[in-house]
């Protein structure tokens, strides 16, 4: 960097004892009497100000040199006021360590700003570091540059106090929320911020009228003075937690250097890792054991945190940051990872130490942990997406069971991504009739002909196609859209099964089966849907059937056996559905208005011969029991899943009545089932 000739040799906060050469006070009045033979009175005043102040001042020369210096600076900077005389005032203050502080002061010794103001760390000769605020400002009208220093150690040993207060949990004394986000987004940099942070330029600190005095001390004194009184933000925007040593506590936040976050010097990896984990069931220690156990509990969850940290030998640094996010949620950050299998370790780790008991004033508790864990490269990774990652982690660790760790899933996540897609895009759907019904048939075992069809909802996605129910019908289920979606598909499915009636009046007619959620039931008046749909369409009510599925049907009571019960006085026919799969509660079935059992596809498949697929002795045994149960109770059953020909025919065999499946036909446009009822029309209209 461009910066003038030193004009003294040796350092300006001198790490030892070297020799000092001391002028006598006499000497420097002599000095300053022969640099102003023709001083005026008031411009003496200044001068005498000027030494006594309390305030460490000096006066420099446009290059920077000291030409005179008070005994506070002297006493400030540990050696004598004459020794400053003829120094570099950037040598005294270590103003050349940077690019950019070093040209800021230039520009000030050259009038371009009208105030410099910066930070430094200076060492004393006693050993002590402190920090001083350096304001460096041009006389104005003069050939002079007022420099004044301020030991502000004491300000920002509290504001390093307060900040630490600020940034660190009450309870388990970890790293809280903000300093965990804060040392993130700095790892995550990709280059490092500007040293000697400094404040000054184009009359940000100009704005004040000082009165005139002698030229060579007067406004430069006044101005001075009045400058270093006003306090620095700058001092506490600068400070940051990245200088917390092991005195911190747990969860400490190791020192970074110039060129942290470049990912590629210094044995950086350039990745990231995160494990991200709350408690499993700490709710109930706060409910039945109190705050203060619960409290207990965290503080020594955040010790066992720490030791698995700074114990597993992971960075450079000698551990990672764990922090408290809130209520039982830690993180531990993982800077300079090493890739997948480091982060699994660490989770392991964790699990290991939080499943051992923990005694706490006499009570013994045991607890696990869910934890998410993501690991990627640094370039291209924000914050948010980060800790998006990592909570969705985190929720599939507790759907997978709890008491384990997860492993960030790029594909799992676009499902996820695809499915919250769905769920904003549902509702719009709807009202924006995307979606349409095919019809599956429904044929009779004995004879072979179609006694009734499914309807089975397909939605005509503008950006994923065609998609079957069960992208979208749980969706619909959670956020209560499926109380519309549900009104729509018996509406058009009503429509369709008249508009075969009175398109083939000598066929017989075919039946309409249309599942139903519970949600239905609930909320909204199934019953006087269905009877004012059936008044609309015109469709009579036994070739209406209603399936819900049997954890829905069994165990009724109340609202949803009364709608059952109302709908089976009208003649609707219902139906359950996949039974066999849920509460096969059997007493049910003579209580319940039920019409006809659709047993579950699983039996069916037992059924197969082919493909070296031996067929489930118990499976028929099972299907051949319920048929016959069914029958004793009045009830008819279809077989859902019917692939083969062998199937069929046992099926036929020991009774089935109806069956569904590929072997009769997929999924059809209602054009193709009017097709089928024209094939078997007496008339063949």
């Amino acid at each position: 960097m461009d910066r003038p000739e030193r004009r003294t040799v040796g350092r300006a906060v001198p790490d030892d004892d070297t020799e000092r050469h001391d002028r006598p006070v006499a000497e420097q009045a002599d000095r300053t009497e022969q640099r102003a033979p023709h001083e005026t009175s008031e411009a003496r005043d200044y001068r005498a100000a000027f030494h006594v102040s309390r305030l460490a001042m000096a006066l420099l020369d446009r290059e920077g040199t000291v030409l005179d210096a008070n005994d506070a600076l002297g006493a400030l900077l540990g050696t004598g006021t004459g020794a400053l005389a003829d120094q570099a005032a950037a040598d005294l203050l270590d103003l050349a360590s940077d690019t950019r502080t070093w040209h800021a002061y230039r520009e000030a010794l050259d009038s371009l700003r009208a105030r410099f103001r910066c930070t430094r760390r200076l060492k004393h000769p006693d050993g002590r570091t402190l920090w001083a605020e350096v304001t460096v400002a041009p006389v104005p009208d003069t050939d002079r540059v007022l420099l004044s220093v301020t030991d502000i150690s004491d300000r920002r040993e509290l504001q390093a106090r307060l900040r630490h207060l600020q940034q660190h949990d009450p309870v388990t004394r970890l790293p809280n929320r903000t300093l965990f986000f804060e040392r993130l987004a700095a790892a995550l940099e990709s280059s490092a911020p500007g040293d000697g942070p400094f404040e000054g330029g184009g009359g940000t600190y100009g704005s004040r009228t000082y009165a005139t005095g002698a030229a060579a001390y007067g406004t430069g004194i006044a101005y001075g003075v009045a400058s270093a009184a006003a306090s620095s933000s700058a001092a506490a925007a600068s400070y940051s937690a990245r200088g917390h040593d092991r005195a911190s506590g747990p969860g400490r936040t190791p020192g970074r250097g110039p060129g942290r976050g470049n990912g590629r010097v210094d044995g950086r990896t350039g990745r990231i890792g995160l494990c991200y984990l709350d408690l499993d069931g700490f709710k109930a220690v706060n409910d039945t054991l109190g705050h203060r156990t619960g409290d207990r509990l965290l503080a020594a969850v955040a010790g066992r945190l720490t030791e698995c940290a700074d114990h597993g030998g992971y960075t450079r640094s000698g551990g990672h940051l764990v922090a408290r996010l809130g209520g039982d949620e830690f993180a531990i950050l993982v800077e300079d990872s090493t890739g997948t299998e480091q982060l699994a370790d660490l989770a392991r780790s964790v699990l290991a130490a939080l499943q051992r008991p923990f005694d706490l004033a006499g009570q013994r508790l045991s607890v696990s942990a869910s934890i998410g864990v993501v690991e990627r490269a640094v370039e291209g990774t924000t914050p948010t997406g980060l800790m998006q990652a990592a909570d969705t982690t985190l929720y599939w660790a507790k759907a997978d069971g709890k008491a384990r760790w997860t492993l960030f899933d790029p594909e799992r996540n676009a499902h996820r991504m695809t499915r919250q897609a769905l769920t904003s895009a549902l509702r719009p759907a709807v009202e924006r009739e995307e979606f349409v019904l095919q019809y599956q048939p429904l044929v009779g075992m004995a004879d072979g002909i179609v006694r009734g069809v499914e309807a089975l909802v397909r939605w005509n996605h503008p950006q994923f196609g065609t998609l079957s129910p069960n992208r979208f019908i749980g969706i619909a289920e959670e956020d209560g859209s499926i109380v519309q979606l549900g009104g729509w598909v018996l509406r058009t499915a009503c429509r369709q099964a008249r508009r075969w009636q009175l398109d083939h009046p000598g066929a017989q007619p075919l039946f309409v089966s249309v599942n139903v959620a519970v949600r239905q039931v609930w909320d909204s008046d199934l019953v006087g849907d269905v009877a004012g749909i059936l008044a609309e369409t015109g469709l009579s009510p036994h070739l209406l059937q209603l399936e819900l599925t049997e954890s829905a049907v069994m165990g009724s009571a109340g609202r949803p056996l009364q709608a059952l019960q109302a709908l089976s006085d009208m003649g609707v026919r219902i139906a359950i559905d996949d039974f066999g799969t849920g509460y096969s509660n059997l007493a049910y079935l003579s209580r319940l208005p039920v019409s006809v059992l659709k047993l579950d596809g699983s039996f069916v498949r037992g059924f197969r011969y082919d493909e070296g697929v031996h067929p489930s002795p118990a499976d028929e045994t099972i299907v051949e029991a319920l048929i016959q149960l069914a029958h004793r109770l009045g009830l008819t059953v279809t077989a859902e899943c019917v692939e083969t020909s062998g199937q069929a025919a046992r099926l036929q065999r020991i009774g089935c009545d109806t069956g569904q499946g590929w072997l009769f036909s997929r999924p059809v446009a209602p054009e193709r089932i009017a097709e089928m009822i024209a094939a078997v029309s007496p008339n063949g209209v």
